[in-house]
């Protein structure tokens, strides 16, 4: 499949490039139609020669899809349809939880978010049935996010995280040191805009991020959270962790943001809301996932060659560094009729030479080998920055939770936004929301 008259910005030693999809894809199918396809897969696809996906909803990452599909589809001689799916998160598993719901075999191949491998496990196969070794080479945690009662119920495809970016312009041009902790954040921030605001900038802000009700700010206060030592929300058992001072503190930090450095209408930001006033040239430093970087560097960017990567600042010389981990993955439905071809293509899909293409494409690698790959390396100079705060990650408690995820995190990011908005006080919303979870926990044995 040639993808012609597309084209991805990639980067190499600080340059933007303009690469036609065409190439590579070129380059992928002399590639993969030179490997040999096993026989017990040949002769099986010839007699059950169809399958069903959903990879993406639309631009580049549906492309890969479709590009990559293909060459799998020609050398195993197996029809695959391509399932539109909605572009938002929540509808796409409203709309799993439909189908398989009604046990139908419309889907055989889902691409899941990193928190519904226990959402949909009463409903995919343990991939390790199929084969033992699937897995192997991944980070480890990751595999073991997507292990639930022993059972392996999907492979990582690409992996996310937070981190903050800067503008590192004008941290050389007021002789600001890169932050270390939240509190020198602040106090940066606030001084560079303070200063920028003073010679004509009165746009700027020190520092946005993501403060709408939903499921990205649950990602943002966890990381406030975990870097003050403040619990993970609830811990192994499902007791809830959510009650104490570190967590009082760090949510008393948060709020105290807004009005300061950050402005209001960060309370209704998501990811691209906040990358638009970033990008804009109108903050000094903002929490992001990894693929804002492409955007942030593209050739018609404000802010291009003006930026910087590091991990997200620790709670006191005392906290911790981390970033909350997202990222997809790809399960089997056990409603498929053909499981066996349904693994086979997950795993030619997730395998090494695969992400690593999707890596030219800002798609982080569930492999730690290609983060020393030099040739990624050179076009992805921040991969040693994606490396570092994946030693760091933290996993929102879904795999804990059983299917209640969505309730507790619901909960979650509705005291939080109460917080932050200035509705509620932090030690009075985090009471009454360990009662909730609590609440939850006795009537079902775990959240």
């Amino acid at each position: 499949m040639f993808i012609e008259n597309e084209v991805f910005l990639i980067f190499r030693k600080g340059q933007v490039l303009q690469i036609k999809i065409v190439h590579t894809i070129a380059i992928l199918v002399i590639f993969t139609n030179s490997m040999v396809i096993p026989q017990s897969i040949g002769s099986y696809a010839k007699e059950n020669n169809k399958l069903s996906i959903s990879c993406g909803a639309v631009g580049i990452e549906l492309k890969l899809c479709n590009a990559a599909v293909e060459i799998w589809s020609k050398n195993n001689g197996v029809k695959v349809e391509i399932i539109p799916t909605p572009n938002s998160s929540a509808e796409r598993m409203a709309m799993y939880q439909q189908i398989l719901a009604n046990q139908s075999n419309d889907i055989d191949i889902m691409q899941v978010d990193v928190v519904w491998p226990r959402l949909l496990s009463a409903h995919t196969i343990d991939l390790h049935e199929y084969d033992p070794d699937a897995g192997k080479g991944h980070f480890r945690e990751i595999i073991q996010n997507n292990t639930v009662d022993d059972k392996l119920l999907a492979l990582p495809w690409w992996t996310e995280l937070g981190l903050l970016y800067y503008r590192k312009d004008l941290l050389k041009k007021y002789h600001f040191s890169l932050p270390s902790t939240w509190e020198e954040m602040r106090t940066t921030a606030k001084a560079i805009m303070e200063k920028e605001r003073a010679a004509g900038n009165r746009n700027i802000w020190g520092y946005v991020w993501q403060g709408r009700n939903y499921e990205g700010l649950t990602c943002n206060a966890l990381e406030w959270l975990v870097s003050y030592g403040g619990g993970t929300i609830v811990d192994n058992d499902g007791k809830s962790t959510i009650n104490n001072q570190q967590a009082v503190k760090a949510l008393q930090m948060a709020a105290s943001w807004i009005g300061d450095i950050t402005p209001k209408g960060v309370l209704n930001y998501d990811e691209e809301e906040s990358r638009g006033v970033f990008q804009s040239g109108n903050a000094v430093f903002m929490r992001n996932w990894s693929y804002a970087w492409a955007l942030l560097q593209s050739k018609d960017s404000p802010v291009r060659d003006k930026v910087g990567v590091v991990v997200l600042p620790k709670g006191g010389a005392n906290g911790n560094h981390t970033s909350t981990l997202g990222g997809w993955n790809l399960s089997v439905s056990k409603y498929s009729k053909n499981p066996r071809l349904a693994v086979d293509l997950v795993k030619f899909l997730t395998n090494p030479a695969q992400q690593k293409l999707r890596a030219m494409y800002a798609y982080n690698p569930t492999y730690p080998q290609l983060y020393e790959d030099t040739e990624l390396l050179e076009i992805n100079p921040f991969f040693s920055i994606i490396k570092q705060a994946l030693s760091k990650a933290v996993f929102r408690p879904s795999a804990r939770v059983d299917e209640y995820y969505n309730r507790l995190s619901y909960q979650f990011w509705s005291a939080i936004h109460n917080i932050l908005s200035g509705e509620k006080d932090p030690g009075f919303a985090l009471l009454r929301l360990e009662n909730s979870l609590n609440h939850i926990k006795r009537h079902h044995g775990r959240l």
